[in-house]
Parts: structure tokens; sequence; C-alpha cells
């Protein structure tokens, strides 16, 4: 099977099943890409039984590839990736995407989660 993103977003339906699904997205980071806000990628996940076996990552402008393989591990570039270990929360940088749902129920819930991670407080 196969899902793609930008087909998704048309309006076209899809549904995940247990079938060895391709999920495709070919231009992730289309709002950044339309404003040549210069952070786009090419993702492509491949999923089995509603299960993630492997994604891959192009970030273009960066020239980087990030792959990664259930139970495998992550890699940049083929260098192995490794989490930081940092365990003290308010040492961390938080990072976010808020979508691009202007339902006022969709940014009252967005708008509350942020607020509840602000309040941690995080470095960053």
């Amino acid at each position: 099977s196969f899902i793609g993103e930008e087909s998704v977003a048309a309006g076209e339906g899809s549904i995940l099943t247990d079938n060895p699904t391709w999920i495709i997205d070919p231009i992730d980071g289309t709002t950044n890409f339309v404003h040549r806000f210069p952070f786009v990628a090419v993702s492509i996940g491949f999923v089995v039984n509603k299960k993630m076996e492997f994604g891959i990552v192009y970030s273009c402008i960066e020239d980087k590839m990030y792959t990664a393989r259930n139970g495998k591990g992550a890699f940049c570039n083929g260098q192995k990736l490794q989490v930081s270990g940092q365990e003290d929360i308010t040492k961390s940088l938080l990072v976010t995407e808020l979508g691009s749902n202007r339902d006022p129920e969709a940014i009252k819930i967005i708008l509350s989660n942020m607020e509840r991670l602000l309040s941690i407080p995080v470095h960053g």
C-alpha cells in the first residue's frame, strides 16, 4: 500500500492497514518551502502490521540523510546518533511545531499544551 502526505492533505482518504505500506511526504515542511524558509525534507517510512520498520529523512538544504530501522538505531550520513543522556528537564531545549489547524478548539488545546510545557520550566 501507499500513503502520500500531499494526497491526504488534498482530501484523499487513507487507512493504515496491516499491509506493508510506504508512507511518503515528498515536501516535508511544505509551508517552510512555500515561504523559502530553508528547513524542508523528503520523508519516507515503511510500515508492516501498523508498525514502523524503517524511515529515511533527507534534509535537502543541509544535505543530511537520516535513517533509522526498528531495533537497529538511528544514523545521520552513516554516523550513529545517540540521545544526550540529559535527565534534568530544566536543562532541556523545547522545540515544537504548532501545525496548520486554526480551528478555535485546536488552537485552545495547542496553547494549553504550550502553557504546561513552558511552566516546567525548560532551559529554552
